[in-house]
Parts: C-alpha cells; sequence; structure tokens
C-alpha cells in the first residue's frame, strides 16, 4: 500500500505567491530560484537585522581618542 504525501503550498517568503513545499520543488521554501536569489542578496547585503538595544555610552570611560595625555 502506497501512502500519498499530500501536496502543502505555502507562501513564497519573497514575492508572496504560492509556493510547493514539496521534494520536486528545488527552491523550496520560495517559489522559484528568483525569489531565491533575490532572498539571498538580501542576507549578503545584511537588508535582514534584528534590531538591537543602542550600544551603551562611552561617557563612563570617555573616547580614547578625545583624551589629554
Amino acid at each position: 500500500m502506497t501512502t500519498a504525501t499530500p501536496v502543502r503550498t505555502v507562501v513564497c517568503p519573497t514575492c508572496g505567491g504560492p509556493s510547493l513545499y514539496a521534494p520536486e520543488n528545488r527552491w523550496r521554501p520560495f517559489c522559484s530560484e528568483r525569489c531565491r536569489q533575490i532572498d539571498l542578496g538580501a542576507w549578503a547585503s545584511e537588508e535582514f537585522r534584528m534590531p538591537t538595544e543602542a550600544p551603551p555610552d562611552d561617557a563612563p570611560y570617555g573616547d580614547p581618542r578625545t583624551q589629554e595625555s
């Protein structure tokens, strides 16, 4: 008895279109190689960043570039 794997469609993270999420789609979860390359380019150029708190102010330690000897 062979069990058929249900076809699953997800939203492409790049274009928002439908994308087949199965081994037949070599670019999954993207719908195409183009969308995958767009995402890779955005990642490589650091467009995907996580918000962080600002680094602590250097005031307590002073800025070594402006200190007098």
